[in-house]
């Protein structure tokens, strides 16, 4: 005698008509810059000879995951804020909940991965092109991606199996895998304590090879005899630091604590930073404002 859920409700971002079109024009031009930066970025580093080094590899990687990342549940937003539909299909949900994971995932990896790049570009110039050959990038992508897959599958997995008899609505704009466990109408604490787990090792690990990373690279900077040369340096690396701390912080302090019943509106809010502000900022703070870069885009334009 019980009723199967065949759709969710997802509340979204805003509860008047007013804010949903404001909302929606915002993150109509957060995706547009962000397809528009990333995919410059794809496309430059791919046709310019000058710019087939492993830094840039790793950031036409980084530039292709952002895309697919923001994609998973960008378009739907947008289309529930233009049109009001605030409702999503059972396997709908469950396919954005995994690709939206596994992809984040992704990203805390690729940062870690380009963080070492750096540091083995600055501590260790004369041991660079040796040591960050053709196929040990590859190793290291590829890693990247095994490993997300290895450590989000077992809970989604599980998560997919779950029965759901109601109620149906999530006080999110995507499928929340947190939210979507207290819907469940069956014991899910294994679930629960399995994921906690799995994001203790992701992001505080992630965070540590990252800030170590730069750690190393930022005494090396002082190093650096030319006054000039350390101000390039430290505003490079400042600006990739910033980015770093507001991802994972708001990572953090959204998933690596108890989750609150029914969602909380401010874990939209922090959402929103993580998933769309840093998105669209990361293709100028590690690749447009690069000289190199910039140079590139002038002879192709």
């Amino acid at each position: 005698n019980r009723t199967t859920v065949v759709e969710f409700v997802l509340l979204g971002l805003a509860n008047s008509r007013q804010m949903e079109i404001t909302l929606f024009l915002f993150l109509a031009i957060a995706y547009f810059l962000i397809l528009l930066g990333n995919l410059s970025v794809i496309s430059i580093t791919l046709v310019n000879n000058f710019l087939q080094t492993p830094m840039y590899y790793f950031l036409r990687n980084f530039a292709l995951l952002e895309i697919t990342f923001t994609s998973t549940f960008m378009p739907s937003t947008l289309y529930s804020l233009l049109t009001e539909r605030k409702t999503i299909s059972l396997p709908g949900c469950f396919l954005q909940m995994m690709f939206f994971y596994y992809l984040g995932t992704c990203t805390l990896f690729h940062m870690a991965v380009m963080s070492l790049d750096r540091y083995v570009a600055i501590c260790h110039p004369l041991h660079y092109t040796t040591i960050m050959n053709n196929r040990f990038c590859l190793q290291l992508i590829l890693s990247c991606w095994a490993v997300s897959f290895l450590l989000m599958f077992p809970p989604t997995f599980m998560t997919v199996q779950l029965p759901f008899c109601g109620p149906n609505v999530m006080n999110h704009f995507y499928c929340d895998t947190s939210l979507l466990l207290q819907l469940s109408c069956t014991d899910t604490g294994f679930i629960e304590e399995l994921m906690f787990v799995i994001l203790i090792i992701i992001l505080p690990g992630t965070l540590i090879v990252t800030a170590v990373s730069y750690g190393c690279i930022i005494v090396t900077i002082l190093h650096i005899p030319s006054s000039a040369g350390r101000r390039t340096a430290f505003s490079t690396c400042s600006a990739h630091l910033i980015v770093v701390m507001v991802f994972y912080s708001t990572c953090i302090y959204r998933y690596i604590r108890p989750a609150q019943r029914g969602g909380q509106d401010s874990d939209k809010v922090l959402s929103l930073f993580f998933s769309v502000l840093t998105q669209m900022l990361n293709p100028y703070i590690y690749s447009l404002r690069n000289k190199q870069v910039k140079q590139a885009l002038k002879e192709s334009i």
